[in-house]
């Protein structure tokens, strides 16, 4: 059976009117007859597509999810799963948050693997540890205290298992989650196929207007076309990754076996990423950290590192990671990156590390955090563009369709919702 044919039974609420084009004012009835046809369309089947199809079809929609691969291999599996909701700002922060209560749904929904572990932050040097005080005294402030909990360093290494040379302090961040990254992806695509959600794999879209997808395997018809291929915008919509300045970031990374003591109870951040999450941006500690930092490690710096961990169900450790920007990325990883990262997992774990596999990661990379546009109508374009996809892609999903489904489609509206215009980011605070 064709893949453009293969039906898995979509979902019409058992409407007479039409089904749910009709009931959510999508129109699709008007679009073509020849076409095939869907309330949404959705370009990408990466967490972000995936989180949109799911609003869609909670909301009574009939889906198609379009991606060229055979099955996810893009950043959505290549990443640490860490879903660091707190130390984000902004409407990142709000997107992060609705996207924890929506990865806990799908754990019991779709049956991925979800630990409520909160974060944990370790401070090796005295500016680290100043910045985590300020970020608690920012959240108190905020009216968060529970968000942070601060630990002097005889606490911080009763919870963490890593070498105790140079730690003064730390912090917990309870509220954060982890997930496998490798098994959700699998796991939502299946419970979405379970929920009526049509996919079309191995089929590539090939141009777009309003009310229509043209793919590699005939044309769609559709109400709404989400398009959330992260880095490969320019690809399929040039002059919106132009106006967005997108352009691709490639990281090293690797999953090593350590020999610790005990397992990590969550996964760990270390003074490398106090220089990356907007929450800790505010504290006046982070320039003289940013300069210590990078006299102290110089090989660390030019590879734009952040060094953090995470540890998978089997045991292993995702540890990384580098950061190399262009429009292009070469295929080819140095080796100097990953003896640097090795280097660097030694020193925080005090332990042999035996690597497992070694990737090259790739994102969408902006000046701005999230990418938000509708370049023609019926047409939203979304994207994570600082490596936060899987914090905030269940709620920017989400977002992408929740004003084309109208006034009883509720999850995310009012306060993350905003009108964005045609042709034009913003920033949507």
């Amino acid at each position: 059976m064709s893949m453009d044919r293969m039906s898995m039974g979509r979902v019409s609420q058992g409407r007479p009117d039409g089904g749910a084009a009709s009931a959510l004012g999508l129109g699709v009835s008007a679009l073509g007859a020849s076409a095939d046809r869907a309330d949404v369309v959705v370009v990408g089947a990466g967490i972000v597509g995936l989180s949109a199809a799911l609003a869609a079809v909670d909301a009574g929609a009939e889906v198609i999810v379009v991606d060229r691969s055979a099955e996810a291999q893009g950043a959505s599996i290549r990443n640490f799963g860490h879903l660091a909701a707190t130390p984000q700002a902004g409407l990142a922060g709000r997107l992060a948050i609705r996207s924890s209560e929506i990865w806990q749904r799908l754990e019991q929904d779709a049956g991925i693997w979800l630990r409520r572990s909160g974060t944990h932050v370790v401070a090796r040097h005295d500016d680290e540890l100043r910045v985590l005080t300020d970020f608690a005294e920012a959240r108190a402030g905020a009216g968060a205290s529970e968000d942070v909990r601060l630990f002097d360093a005889a606490e911080f290494l009763q919870q963490v298992p890593i070498r105790p040379d140079d730690v003064v302090g730390g912090a917990w961040l309870p509220r954060d989650l982890q997930v496998n990254p490798r098994q959700a992806t699998a796991a939502i695509t299946a419970y979405l196929q379970r929920r009526g959600v049509e996919f079309r794999l191995r089929t590539a879209v090939t141009g777009l207007r309003t009310g229509f997808v043209e793919t590699s395997r005939g044309l769609i018809a559709a109400g709404l076309t989400v398009v959330a291929v992260n880095h490969d915008i320019d690809q399929l919509l040039p002059d919106v990754a132009e106006r967005a300045k997108v352009r691709r970031c490639a990281l090293d990374m690797l999953r090593v076996r350590a020999e610790l003591p005990r397992p990590l109870p969550a996964p760990v951040l270390t003074g490398w990423s106090l220089l990356r999450y907007a929450g800790f941006a505010s504290s006046t500690a982070i320039p003289a950290l940013r300069e210590r930092l990078h006299h102290d490690h110089p090989g660390l710096a030019s590879l734009d590192v952040n060094l953090m961990a995470t540890q998978l169900p089997d045991g292993s450790i995702i540890l990384g990671d580098t950061h190399s920007r262009g429009e292009a990325v070469s295929p080819f990883q140095p080796e100097h990156a990953f003896d640097e990262l090795l280097r660097a997992g030694r020193d925080l774990f005090g332990s042999r590390l035996d690597v497992l596999e070694r990737w090259q990661g790739v994102y969408a990379s902006a000046p701005e955090e999230l990418l938000i546009d509708e370049p023609t109508p019926g047409v939203r374009v979304v994207a994570a563009t600082t490596g936060i996809g899987m914090t905030t892609g269940p709620a920017l999903g989400e977002l992408a369709v929740a004003q084309h489904l109208g006034p009883t489609f509720s999850p995310a509206q009012p306060a993350l919702v905003r009108t964005t215009s045609a042709h034009r980011q913003k920033g949507l605070s």
